[in-house]
């Protein structure tokens, strides 16, 4: 154990601190034989560059308010990992992350399945505990409110409206969100080409049920069968599942307008990072779409963005709470979509940080991808959590100061163990950290406040209102009415006029037939025809990368 008398590399009145121009690193490397544990720990988080604020270190229950722990961040886009039990501090660590990735000018988007980071909009409010943790940490604590955007799934919740096509979504993503098995998640994947060969856009639900209802018809069954088998059983059961979802509200997430990722990665005219907010709310078709919802747009960024490369700060960071919500269930393909997406969206320099319960939430093909790992406390009270326990020391770095395995069992609120990537990729030194407190209110803001904020932002213009364009529901139930041939043809059963009538005849039919030809290319059909042609290049990997899309041109 060591002395907590000699914890401190230098006397109090000599604190590095009250010198800005040296680092608590810089002066444990002046005086080597003084430095103390916490020292040599922060020596490995003193980076060059830009880096955020995580804490400072603690060993044997002393805290080193000049052991600084960091993130860097150019290193963000490696993505991470923040974990821990209920209560131990888990959104308040992403909270502080958040607001730090703002200030930087590194647009945020989280989601807010309890409501409880919307406080990120407010500044905070002072009090002893916050003061106590200031002192802690080093911080020159002050109240910051931060540029923040509330968004819900569907025109059913609280924040701006933010909807996807069927057709973007995709069959795997889709097939999750309705609990399909394999057979049904291929089944779907069958039934979504066959409706983008015969021209039918699948916007909203009412289209894909649309399309199984009519290949499961006596007219369709042809087709059905011609599309590889697939049983009208099968199908009966994907036209089930739909129904259950749109009773469930889940009909109001798919339709248009969709939203643009561009409106993700937005800067405030100040150049601070606007923080998107994914509300969850009271919807009753629960988290499960809600996460699947949020790795669509994952997908969707990725086709957006450009290659960067390595870059001083990330274009954006890409936050999914309660992450065990997006695995459960998931079947191979789309785990192995969801590591695809994980791998090569760091060139993009998108980060992504899975926090939940407990790491083992996280597939280990997965958590590979991670560099950041931020531990809060794990409770091993059963067999399974003995098992993550284990689990869990294995993926950190050998530490000399610390027992993993006691540490983790042992962590306060607001504690957590910390390994991150150096600037120059290698682990850092384990770390127990004490974090440190957010700027901004660390409480809701509540419903009221969350809706005057959605309403007043510029995005509600723009997807507040649901559009119900032509797609594959109008365009099947056209099919569906007999035409009306007899007024068609009721001209011609009239005797053929005189000569000079027919001229007359004649001149008249020239301007109507140009007047139909102008009015075919301005209807809204066609406009609409025009529109999606022109968006579909944007939406072939998403569709690629998570279903059965067209090969993208070259």
């Amino acid at each position: 154990m060591t002395d907590p008398n000699e914890a401190t590399p230098v006397p109090a009145g000599d604190a590095p601190s009250a010198d800005p121009g040296v680092t608590p690193a810089t002066a444990a490397q002046e005086s080597p034989a003084q430095a103390s544990p916490a020292q040599k720990i922060a020596e490995g988080y003193a980076f060059k560059g830009a880096a955020l604020e995580l804490g400072t270190v603690m060993v044997d229950g002393q805290v080193d308010s000049t052991a600084r722990v960091r993130i860097p961040l150019a290193m963000m886009n490696r993505h991470g990992i923040i974990a821990g039990a209920t209560g131990t501090g888990k959104t308040k660590t992403l909270q502080a992350i958040a607001e730090q990735l703002s200030s930087n000018g590194v647009p945020v988007v989280m989601a807010d399945i309890k409501g409880d980071l919307s406080g990120l909009s407010r500044p905070g409010v002072s009090n002893d505990r916050i003061v106590a943790r200031a002192q802690q940490t080093g911080d020159d604590w002050a109240p910051q409110q931060n540029p923040v955007e509330f968004v819900s799934l569907g025109g059913e919740g609280i924040g701006v409206p933010i909807r996807a096509t069927i057709t973007s979504f995709g069959p795997i993503l889709l097939s999750k969100v309705l609990s399909l098995n394999a057979t049904q998640e291929s089944t779907l994947g069958l039934i979504f080409h066959w409706a983008d060969q015969r021209g039918l856009p699948l916007l909203d639900l009412k289209d894909l049920r649309a399309v199984i209802a009519y290949l499961t018809s006596d007219e369709g069954k042809p087709e059905l069968k011609a599309i590889g088998g697939v049983s009208t059983q099968t199908a009966g059961v994907i036209l089930r599942a739909l129904t259950n979802l749109e009773h469930d509200g889940g009909d109001t997430f798919f339709g248009e307008p969709e939203i643009e990722p561009a409106d993700l990665i937005r800067l405030s005219a100040d150049g601070r990072g606007i923080v998107t907010l994914f509300e969850l709310g009271d919807q009753a078709a629960g988290p499960a779409l809600f996460s699947t919802f949020l790795m669509w747009i994952l997908a969707d960024l990725f086709e957006f963005l450009p290659e960067v490369g390595d870059i001083d700060k990330p274009k954006l960071v890409f936050i999914f709470d309660e992450s065990h919500l997006l695995f459960s269930g998931a079947s191979k393909a789309f785990v192995e979509q969801v590591v695809q997406t994980v791998k090569l969206i760091r060139s993009k320099g998108v980060g992504v940080f899975f926090c939940s319960q407990l790491p083992t939430d996280i597939p280990d093909s997965v958590r590979s991808q991670l560099g950041a790992r931020i531990q809060h406390a794990l409770r091993a009270f059963t067999p399974d959590d003995q098992k993550a326990l284990k689990t869990t020391v294995k993926t950190y770095p050998v530490s000399d100061v610390y027992k993993i395995d006691e540490a983790l069992t042992s962590l306060g609120t607001g504690e957590a163990i910390v390994t991150v990537l150096s600037e120059k990729g290698a682990p850092t030194p384990v770390a127990w950290t004490v974090i440190r407190a957010p700027r901004s209110l660390m409480d809701t803001v509540g419903e009221a406040g969350i809706k005057a904020a959605a309403t007043a932002s510029p995005l509600y213009a723009k997807y507040g209102q649901a559009i119900d364009r032509d797609s594959a529901y109008e365009r099947l139930a056209a099919k569906a009415v007999p035409p009306e041939e007899p007024m068609r043809k009721a001209p011609a059963l009239v005797p053929a006029p005189a000569p000079a009538p027919a001229k007359r005849t004649s001149r008249k039919k020239e301007p109507e037939e140009k007047s139909v030809v102008t009015e075919v290319l301005t209807s809204k059909p066609m406009q609409s025809f025009l529109r999606s042609a022109a968006s579909a290049a944007g939406r072939e990997f998403s569709r690629a990368i998570f279903g059965t899309g067209r090969k993208r041109r070259r």
